[in-house]
């Protein structure tokens, strides 16, 4: 599998994310929207930074069942209940993700809605990967 970031000549590269990936060849994995629970299915914690790393977990462990990892990642949705407490806690949820992904850095996309199907849910992400 060949993987190309995309970065338009001129355009400052953006932190924490890719503006786009090209791959070819390979198989493609789609992960479901995953939220923070452990696998009992029960939320971790009403903090939405520790959701967020059980969720990371969580993506961790379905991408490994392909024998694929963070760095095949190629795009994640995330979805959160409130974006103030997101913005509050941007600086941990960095670190967090660092240390759970590396310094891997998909395509993404952040949306706030007002709520999630598991009423405790804070966050949930989709991801697709590419081995």
């Amino acid at each position: 599998m060949t993987r190309q970031i995309l970065l338009p000549e001129g355009w400052p590269r953006p932190k924490g994310y890719s503006n786009g990936i090209a791959t070819s060849g390979g198989t493609t994995i789609y992960v479901a929207g995953l939220i923070g629970w452990n696998e009992e299915e029960v939320i971790v914690s009403d903090k939405m930074t520790d959701q967020f790393r059980q969720t990371l977990l969580n993506i961790k462990a379905v991408l490994a069942e392909a024998k694929a990892g963070p760095e095949h990642m190629v795009r994640m949705t995330w979805y959160i209940t409130s974006r103030q407490e997101y913005l509050d806690n941007l600086r941990e949820m960095g670190a967090i993700y660092r240390e759970v992904m590396g310094k891997n850095y998909p395509t993404m996309a952040c949306v706030e809605v007002s709520a999630l199907m598991e009423s405790k849910a804070k966050i949930e992400i989709e991801t697709t990967a590419v081995v």
